[in-house]
């Protein structure tokens, strides 16, 4: 008698679920860690977010030309235009027929927004005051919006692109979106409008949204992300590729042999 295996094999949607699930519960726990510490007061932390945000304030106040380029960059990369692009991304993802695909980027955005004003209500922790501020922000500070939202919107645009990439194409697209997160998140900081704990608070908030979101809608339609993410490939193939490739050329005609047809294959 021969024992099988009779244990189901792990699929490949089963690892996208605990991926996700491992990401949400990791940074909620890492969240709630650093909320505590920040509500208890700890001291190394309070150190350390005031000091650095003191020391990059006078560095601001020296230094206007490179603060008002900051400010520029922050303003661009702000929550607006995050979840601008996120709404633009679903609509055409739900006109070309991916609907799931669609509601999901549009969960994100909405959850993301929800969740971050939730968590700032709950802690109301004051932002950082100087007496000749470079910036100005209102409402509470815990967790960084701007953090948050350029977290939840980059990570989410590569996801879109990551199945269609090539591997150059998807360390180009982790590049660009990595840099714009931390520049975001560090630009709070040296305009002194959130302490360094508030965008690390962010980001880790940014987790929770994108692994709780998508284990959801695994979960309330098993399959349909990846069906969608095929439907996105294959409507977004390049449809020009064959005019900008130039067409093969007609075989040319062979060069008549003139000995061809006489029956002795010469001349005469």
């Amino acid at each position: 008698m021969h024992l099988t295996n009779s244990s189901p094999s792990i699929t490949p949607r089963d690892r996208h679920l605990l991926r996700h699930a491992v990401l949400a519960v990791c940074c909620a726990v890492l969240f709630a860690v650093l909320a505590a510490l920040v509500q208890t007061g700890w001291r190394p932390l309070s150190r350390l977010d005031h000091g650095l945000i003191d020391d990059l304030h006078d560095f601001a106040v020296d230094h206007t030309v490179w603060t008002a380029s900051v400010q520029a960059f922050t303003d661009i990369g702000g929550t607006i235009t995050m979840r601008s692009v996120l709404g633009v991304a679903a609509v055409w993802l739900w006109l070309i027929g991916a609907r799931t695909l669609g509601g999901w980027v549009a969960a994100q955005t909405l959850v993301g927004w929800g969740g971050q004003w939730v968590l700032k209500l709950s802690f109301g922790r004051l932002r950082p005051t100087f007496s000749d501020p470079v910036a100005h922000a209102g409402g509470p500070a815990l967790p960084s919006g701007h953090a948050m939202a350029s977290a939840i919107t980059c990570a989410v645009l590569v996801g879109l692109l990551w199945p269609r990439a090539g591997r150059a194409g998807r360390i180009t697209a982790c590049s660009i979106a990595a840099l714009t997160v931390l520049g975001i998140g560090a630009s709070r900081v040296f305009l002194g409008v959130h302490w360094p704990s508030d965008v690390v608070g962010g980001w880790l908030a940014a987790g929770i949204v994108l692994g709780s979101v998508t284990v959801l809608v695994e979960l309330a339609r098993p399959g349909a992300l990846a069906r969608d993410f095929r439907r996105v490939n294959w409507r977004t193939r390049p449809r020009v590729q064959r005019v900008l490739v130039s067409p093969a050329r007609p075989p040319r005609d062979p060069v008549p042999d003139p000995t061809a047809d006489h029956p002795d294959g010469l001349l005469r």
